[in-house]
């Protein structure tokens, strides 16, 4: 079995009950102080990705055997990451209500050398590199993170209104789905997307609190570039800080990508997975949401997603099928008529007791945990 090292205090926790280093991985340490007690272990096939090592350290190291990647600096973005993302991390140097201060914050630099640097065709392969080692650290972080959890996902329109009974409709799943320790997860985005979030953000809140929260959203309903949809974002994590019911905090996980970094990811997801390569990104989103996902009306991308999981049931690509909620009747029967050839495929497949349509978010709530219950008693 293979030891990671993310921080220095789980470093300091394994030295202390006396472990081996032999095999270890280190992420993104400073671990030049302790030159002294690592010229002390065989650092054998140890790997030290992105860490700062003294000279001495280094050369023991090598003689070792171990192996070395160093730090990329060429870049602003960490290419070798223990962890998440988090909203904090990510905005800072924005600042609510300054104009085109989001660009001086590390995900709004970080889009202009994706730019700058050939959008979603590197131009060179020292940048190519970086993102994909960038990307193998997210999906590191990724399976440490959903590790033990249920993940349910929610799909839908970038293009959603906040002022949109479906924008607040998606907010009470979340809120209720989170309240009974599923996490959940999105593209990371605007509208749907952003939905998952708030709901999880207000899970422990009243209905009202909630409502009061969206309303204020609503001043911005569609992002756009000079619009203050990031400052009425920052306004309501202000009046209504995360609050937990006394044993838990709330969380949720989003995923967005750089390819998309016209639109800033979304504030309230706690933890952000955000990628560079976008199919990475997608079909890994829907690859975790095996306790299902809600599909809200959304358009193209939406309905390629709704495929996506249709494929993955169909064939049952990870071990068994999930639910798949598509909510609101009217629009995928009528407007987007997917529900009745998905049912249609569906024929004789174990996904079609999963399939569900409806408009009321009880409803929706009550279908995933139906499933979770069954694989609980299997």
């Amino acid at each position: 079995m293979i030891t990671e090292f993310h921080t220095l205090s789980d470093f300091e926790t394994h030295l202390a009950d006396g472990g081996l280093l032999t095999g270890a991985v280190f992420q993104a340490l400073d671990l030049r102080s302790y030159e002294a007690r690592l010229l002390r272990y065989s650092l054998h096939k140890v790997m030290f990705l992105g860490c700062d090592l003294t000279p001495s350290t280094i050369a023991h190291a090598l003689n070792s055997g171990a192996c070395i990647f160093p730090k990329l600096d060429y870049v602003p973005y960490q290419a070798f990451r223990g962890h998440l993302y988090t909203p904090d991390e990510l905005f800072a140097g924005y600042q609510p209500n300054i104009a085109g201060s989001y660009n001086t914050s590390l995900d709004g630099r970080v889009y202009v050398h994706f730019t700058q640097t050939g959008h979603g065709e590197p131009q060179d392969i020292f940048e190519s590199l970086a993102r994909r080692l960038h990307d193998h650290s997210m999906n590191d972080a990724l399976r440490d993170k959903i590790a033990d959890r249920d993940v349910v996902a929610i799909m839908g329109g970038h293009s959603m209104l906040r002022d949109d009974p479906s924008y607040l409709q998606m907010t009470r799943i979340a809120a209720q789905l989170t309240a009974k320790g599923y996490l959940m997860a999105s593209g990371g985005g605007p509208g749907a997307m952003e939905a998952t979030h708030v709901g999880a953000w207000f899970a422990y809140r009243s209905d009202a609190e909630l409502q009061d929260g969206v309303k204020m959203l609503s001043e911005a309903p569609l992002y756009k570039p000079k619009d203050p949809w990031l400052d009425t974002a920052a306004a309501v994590k202000h009046k209504y800080p995360l609050q937990g019911n006394g044993s838990r905090m709330p969380d949720s996980l989003g995923i967005p990508t750089w390819l998309y970094g016209h639109e800033p990811p979304t504030m309230f997801a706690t933890d952000i997975a955000k990628y560079f390569a976008n199919s990475v990104r997608e079909d890994g989103l829907l690859a975790i949401a095996k306790h299902g996902v809600v599909f809200s009306p959304g358009s193209a991308g939406t309905i390629q997603e709704v495929f996506q999981d249709a494929a993955q049931n169909h064939y049952e690509t990870y071990a068994h099928a999930s639910p798949m909620v598509f909510f609101g009747k009217e629009f995928w029967t009528e407007t987007k008529p997917v529900y009745p050839l998905l049912a249609q495929l569906a024929e004789g497949r174990a996904y079609k007791e999963w399939l569900l349509i409806t408009d009321s978010v009880e409803e929706a709530v009550a279908h995933i945990q139906k499933f979770s219950a069954q694989m609980a008693d299997d």
